[in-house]
């Protein structure tokens, strides 16, 4: 039988975590000044008058190492635990991670042929 009241901590604890960033933001709408002028909608450079547009496209590339970078570093997140429970899992579970970091490492090498890693 499926017992609800074994999650009223969760319950509790999913309601005051959501409660507490919109009193926050309510309250700081709330008691928050104001003011519009001239210094204020100006773009803030580290207390130098701002020189030139805000508004500055960056390059693609930048984006690509990023996105790369990502998906690496979630593949650790990933086996990690694997890892951790090796010795538990077996080789069925071996295999299934091989075939994972296969699979990242084809992504890794059609990412390097494309020239999604070259910087200049």
């Amino acid at each position: 039988m499926f017992l609800l009241y074994e999650y009223d901590i969760f319950w509790a604890f999913l309601i005051i975590s959501s409660a507490i960033p919109i009193l926050a933001f309510l309250i700081s709408g709330v008691l928050a000044p104001i003011r519009k002028g001239p210094e204020k909608l100006s773009s803030y450079e580290s207390g130098i008058e701002p020189m030139g547009d805000a508004w500055l496209q960056f390059r693609i590339r930048y984006y690509m190492f990023a996105l790369v970078f990502v998906v690496f570093d979630v593949e650790t997140v990933f086996l990690y635990p694997w890892a951790m429970s090796f010795d538990v899992l077996g080789v069925p579970v071996f295999i299934e991670a091989f075939i994972f970091v296969l699979i990242l490492i084809v992504g890794l090498v059609y990412a390097w042929r494309k020239g999604a890693l070259e910087w200049s």
